[in-house]
């Protein structure tokens, strides 16, 4: 499995069966090539302008990665707020 092929797949929690979202992008660990996370972009709120925070699945909390989906331990789920890049004061 490469991780072009988990983009756009759906991961669902095996526990709730709750749909957390789409595989956008992963975290990878540059020293040793392994992935450590997949990251599924929050839902958009207040008219297009907030977003709730990304989802950041542990590689350790995959249980199942399909051919549509990746089941997930959704107890050992994160909740990462996107850190905004402000431009410097001139």
């Amino acid at each position: 499995t490469t991780i072009c092929s988990l983009r756009d797949r759906e991961v669902i929690s095996t526990k709730s069966g709750r749909r957390l979202g789409y595989v956008c992008d992963a975290e990878i660990d540059l020293c040793s090539g392994r992935v450590c996370a997949l990251i599924i972009p929050g839902d958009i709120r207040c008219l297009g302008f907030a977003r709730s925070p990304d989802v950041c699945v542990p590689w350790d909390a995959i249980e199942k990665i399909g051919n549509d989906v990746i089941l997930v331990d959704c107890s050992r789920v994160i909740m990462r707020e996107k850190k905004q890049i402000l431009p410097k004061k001139r």
